[in-house]
């Protein structure tokens, strides 16, 4: 399963990659809209229902186009509107038990799933929590089929916030380990079919092996792309549910850039060299020790 992730500050541009995304042939039910606006909720739903609708008949309108039209109470964020059919799969992921319809604006399907706690918990609720309290909204698609991640990485790359992509070093990763963590030196793109599939199976691999306290170099990276960050993010994922800890190291100035405009910087742990993260995580594990 691969996860794209489209970060947007404007609504224009949320709204064109979602019409763009359909147009494409993106499944409807693989996409997930998530803003704290209730506006944008609202032109959204109309825009999802008018587009989708078009796909299934037309006349079915925005009932049959949006499955799911969801209203989240988050503590320490307040209503967040998530839109899609695969909206309800999210709520447990960003920290909602129960959901709501949003009302008149937005169809509310009654074949839609159920919310409930704890279901899409491959998703790191701390991003979403983050990315939406700055006022941004979130594209997530999620696919089986390498064709439409490729046709979705394609659109959000383009109209979301992402690097520009360049002319990059044949992927490459090497794992170590280094007192009593493990390092994984990565070199190239994390990008669909180009590094997503790596890092995957390395913090796979990685877990597996019963090590849990993980340090990505980063410093050869000088691409991510939408993929790539749905990646970073489902890895952080991993990695805490086993009570671990994940350090992105000396990560290169595009790329931190891209962790900065998609607040992704506040929720990694990014440390300037492998020195510092391995104090740091002597330091966390002499305080747990303590605790």
């Amino acid at each position: 399963m691969e996860t794209a992730i489209g970060v947007f500050a404007a609504r224009e541009r949320a709204e064109e990659a979602v019409k763009s995304l359909l147009e494409r042939h993106v499944p409807e039910d693989r996409i997930i809209y998530l803003t704290r606006s209730e506006s944008e909720a609202q032109s959204m739903g109309k825009q999802l229902g008018a587009y989708a609708g078009g796909f299934v008949g037309g006349a079915a309108g925005m009932s049959a186009g949006v499955a799911a039209a969801t209203l989240l109470a988050i503590p320490g964020l307040g209503p967040v509107f998530a839109l899609g059919f695969g909206a309800a799969a999210l709520i447990g992921a960003v920290g909602a038990g129960t959901g709501a319809a949003i009302g008149a604006g937005v169809a509310h399907d009654p074949d839609a799933p159920t919310p409930s706690s704890g279901v899409g918990s491959s998703e790191d609720s701390e991003f979403f929590h983050r990315v939406l309290k700055e006022g941004h909204s979130v594209i997530v698609v999620r696919t089986e089929s390498s064709q439409v991640a490729s046709s979705a990485c394609k659109i959000l790359d383009e109209l979301g916030l992402s690097m520009e992509r360049r002319v990059t070093a044949k992927n490459t990763v090497t794992s170590r380990q280094a007192n009593g963590a493990v390092v994984a030196d990565i070199i190239g793109k994390i990008a669909l079919a180009e590094g997503t599939g790596m890092l995957r199976e390395t913090v796979r691999n990685f877990l597996e092996h019963g090590h849990n306290r993980i340090l990505l170099n980063l410093e050869g990276v000088d691409f991510i792309d939408s993929a790539g960050l749905g990646e970073l993010v489902r890895s952080h994922a991993s990695i805490r549910s086993r009570g671990g800890q994940l350090k992105l190291v000396n990560p290169s100035a595009s790329v931190h850039h891209l962790l900065r405009i998609t607040k992704l910087d506040r929720v990694f742990d990014i440390v300037p060299d492998e020195a510092s993260a391995l104090s740091s995580l002597r330091l966390a594990a002499a305080a747990k020790s303590v605790g």
